[in-house]
Parts: C-alpha cells; structure tokens; sequence
C-alpha cells in the first residue's frame, strides 16, 4: 500500500486515526498502541503476507537478544551473534543472487538458485534493529514491553523507507499517554506536511521521470546519447529521486504527527549543499547517522591520523553504497561520494594550513562550491540509476560530449537559419529522446524549487513537526488562514486526481 494510493488516503489512514484517537479518548492507551502495531503490520502485509511471518520473527529475536543485553551481565560475544545473525538474513535475501552471479562470471561455475525475492524494508529494519543491540550493550537502553517495542520497528509511516530511527527517539513517545485528546494543531500540521509530499511525489516525481525513464532504458540496448539526451536524463532522474525520496520523507513526517509522534528529519534540502559534507549532512540523514556511529567510528573514525581517516571513509562509503543495492553500479557510486568526502576533507584542510576560508563566505564562492557540488551528485546519480556500468558510461560519454548534439527535428524547420547556422557547427536534427523546450522548462523549474525554496520543516517552523530543531529561516512560512489552507486544498486535489498513475517510491527497492 502506497502512501500515494486512494486505499490509504480514503480508507487505511482515516480509520486507523479514528479508531486510534477513540481508543485514547477511552483511555485504553495499551489497546491503541496494540491497535497501531496491527495497522501496521496490516500495512507491511499489503505487498506479500508471505513476509509477515519474518518481519515477526525478526522482532521477537532481537526483543529478546536486547533485554538480555541490557541486563547487568552484558556479553559481547552475545552481540556479535545478534549482529551477525541480522546481517546474515539481509544477506541472504539481498545479496545472494548478487554473490553467486559474480562467483559464475569469475570462475566460470554454473552455480544456480532461484531468485530471491527481496522482503519489503529489510534493510531498514535490520539497521534499525541493529542499532537497538549495539545501544543495548553499551547499557543505553531502559525496558520497554514488546508491544512498545514492536511498534518502534512496525511503525508504518518510518517502515517502508526510512528513516532509520534509534529507540530513544521513538520509543518514550509511545510510553506516553499521547492519544488522550486529538490535537487539532498536529493534525492540521500533519496534514498540511503530508499533502505538500504527496504533491511533491505525485505532480513531480513522477511527471518528471517520462525525461530520464527512457533514456536510461535504451542506454542498455545500445543507444549512445547525446549531450541533450544525456544531460536531459541525468538531471530529470537527480530530480526525480530528489522530490521522490523528499516527498515521502514529508509524507513519513505528516503521516508521525497526526498521531502525535514526530520522526527525526531525514531529508534537509541537500542540493543546496555547497559541499560534498555539507550534502551527506542533508541527504538520508538517520542513514548517515547510522553509517557514521556505528562503522566509522567503531573503524577508528578520525582518531588513528588522516591516512586512517581517509581509508575509513572510503570504506564506510563503499559499504553504503552496497547497502542501497547489490550491484557494481552502487558500490561504484557509494566508492565515488567516499572520494568525493576525501578530496573535500583534503581540500578543507589545505584550507586550514594557508590560511583560506577564514573570512566570511562570499555569494560567488558559495554559487562555485554549490555548482561543483551539484555536477558531482549528478554525475554519482548516473551510476545508481543505470543498470549497468555499461549502460552508465554511455550517459556519461553523451555528457562530455562524445556522441554529438542533437535536437528534436521539430526545431529545424521553425528556427530557420538559426538552424542552419547550428547545422554548420555540427549540431543535429532527428528523432531523439530529448523533449525540447518541455522538458528544460520543467527541469529548470524544479532546480529552482529545490535550490531556492524552502523546504516543508523550514514551512513549518512555527509548529514541532520532529524531533529534530529547525534553524533554518525564510519569508516564507505557513499561517493557519484562508490563503495558506486554499493552496494546500489545491495541492491535495490536484495530487488526488492525479493518482492513478503512480509509481512506486524509489526507495522502496533499496
């Protein structure tokens, strides 16, 4: 069930409030929290029944494994079964077919199994999970019921993709008496923040994939894009991506606060970065978070010197971009942002020696720092969207230039000489997948929403939306009044009428 399907906007969600709310109301807040653990699982049950059964296993033992672990005789040696354990399922699922294809193509085997099919979330409630044993451990916990528990795992608006949420951001929250009375400020907040996301999925996200869908589809067949083509797809998908993941992060975050409980931010307008750290600070944040505390500081972090710390990043890096997939294109991209994150500490650090960057920040050096930034995520993007490093070198190839520039054949006859005069620098007109004035209308549009306006936490400032403190600050921001609820009712329509061709959320695969 999507967050973007008239199944939950018309029936899962209202019912699961109502019958939530009521509950409280009637101070049955055990048989609420019960009430939303089904509604979850219910909801993870949509896709495949089939996997209930393990997402229930799963719970039951690392529960289990974290209360003996927070007792007062911890072992470590017990951890680690508890780590490897979890590890060892999200492998099984997600990295075998992976395993045994690059063993045939290495050594010539016909090893064959059938293919796994990948449970719904794995990765997130593994990490999630993981977490919890670590933090366990090291005493960080306190005892909580396996009702409160399995909540903070099934917790349907943060289940599918993210984010990765640790048990002291979640867990107290549900140990509160939180349904007692409906809040009328966090359901309007919620609601506002959830059809702002849903706008941003339905109306963008998917409208702005016909650019790069195609492109990146015939790449694999063969075809050799052109500079347009090229760019075309490479920044339609870096949009794409972009308001899919933005938008279900609002929708997660709307979807938390209408039942009174906020999530930590994941998502903060990262192609505002105008650093490669700065970006990984604003991108996926509860998975950076996780990445940094428990591989790169448990590797040495920056303690063991700046060689140390750099080999560290890059493996943390590699090890993130394998998580996202088990494919060569994703650990390329993960081992791209790993020497990305190197050459800036670098770069920062020859900074510090001669004395550069002390001053204060001027607007052409942030507008130079942001560009670099960008082209850099962009070219990334190419290698986590192809679906092979073939297909993605061929994108990369019409990027430079390599395979010509061509134009939609319907330019040639409007623009007349000008065409001509194009035709004489070598540029062509034929059939090509490039949409013309459409698509760069549309994709400079949507650069300018996400480099310039601000994002839904920033709207809504004037309300706890996360657990997490806004700083940021803009002119605009939302007023409960006639103007600001007119436009979110438009949002809401339009993105309603607008749902029967939605794609799934791109995250959910990983």
């Amino acid at each position: 069930m999507l967050f973007s399907s008239y199944e939950f906007i018309l029936m899962f969600l209202p019912v699961t409030l109502l019958v939530y709310y009521w509950l409280g109301m009637q101070h049955q807040f055990r048989v609420a929290i019960a009430w939303l653990v089904a509604c979850s699982l219910f909801f993870y049950g949509w896709w495949n029944p089939a996997y209930l059964g393990l997402i229930i296993a799963s719970i039951f033992f690392n529960y289990s494994l974290g209360v003996t672990l927070s007792g007062q005789s911890r072992s470590k040696a017990l951890l680690v079964v508890g780590i490897a354990a979890n590890l060892a399922l999200l492998g099984y699922f997600k990295y075998t077919n992976f395993f045994i294809d690059n063993l045939n193509a290495l050594f010539g085997t016909r090893v064959y199994v059938q293919d796994i099919i990948l449970p719904l979330a794995i990765s997130f409630f593994t990490f999630q999970q993981i977490a919890y044993l670590v933090d366990a451990y090291r005493g960080e916990t306190r005892e909580y019921n396996f009702m409160q528990y399995t909540l903070f795992v099934t917790f349907f608006p943060q289940l599918i993709a993210g984010p990765i949420v640790h048990h002291r951001e979640m867990l107290p929250q549900f140990t509160r008496h939180i349904t007692e009375q409906v809040n009328a400020a966090n359901l309007m907040a919620g609601s506002v923040i959830f059809f702002i996301g849903l706008f941003k999925k339905v109306m963008v996200a998917d409208n702005i994939a016909q650019f790069s869908t195609p492109v990146f589809t015939a790449v694999e067949h063969g075809m050799q894009p052109t500079l347009f083509e090229a760019w075309g797809a490479a920044l339609a998908y870096s949009l794409q991506l972009y308001f899919d993941f933005s938008g279900y992060a609002d929708m997660a975050i709307g979807i938390s606060l209408m039942f009174g409980i906020r999530l930590p931010l994941n998502f903060d307008s990262p192609y505002k970065s105008t650093s490669i750290i700065d970006f990984w600070r604003r991108w996926h944040m509860t998975l950076s978070r996780f990445l940094r505390d428990y591989l790169y500081i448990p590797l040495g972090g920056n303690r063991k010197g700046e060689f140390r710390r750099y080999i560290n990043l890059a493996v943390t890096m590699l090890l993130g971009g394998l998580w996202h997939g088990a494919g060569w294109t994703f650990v390329i991209w993960g081992g791209l942002h790993g020497l990305y994150l190197v050459v800036n500490h670098l770069w920062r650090s020859l900074c510090s020696k001669v004395g550069l960057g002390q001053g204060r920040s001027t607007f052409a050096g942030r507008l130079l720092a942001g560009s670099i930034t960008f082209i850099a995520v962009v070219v990334a993007w190419v290698f986590f969207r192809a679906e092979s490093f073939h297909g993605a070198m061929a994108v990369l190839n019409g990027m430079v230039g390599n395979h010509g520039v061509t134009l939609p054949i319907k330019y040639e006859e409007r623009w007349g000489d000008f065409a001509m005069q194009l035709k004489g620098w070598g540029v062509l007109f034929d059939d090509n997948l490039f949409q013309g004035n459409k698509q760069l209308a549309q994709t400079l549009i949507w650069l300018l929403v996400a480099w310039f306006m601000p994002n839904c936490q920033t709207l809504m400032r004037n309300y706890e939306v996360t657990t997490d403190k806004v700083t940021d600050t803009s002119r605009i921001v939302f007023k409960p009044n006639l103007a600001w609820l007119l436009f979110i009712y438009l949002l809401a329509v339009v993105s309603i009428l607008n749902l029967g061709g939605v794609s799934e959320f791109l995250y959910f695969q990983f």
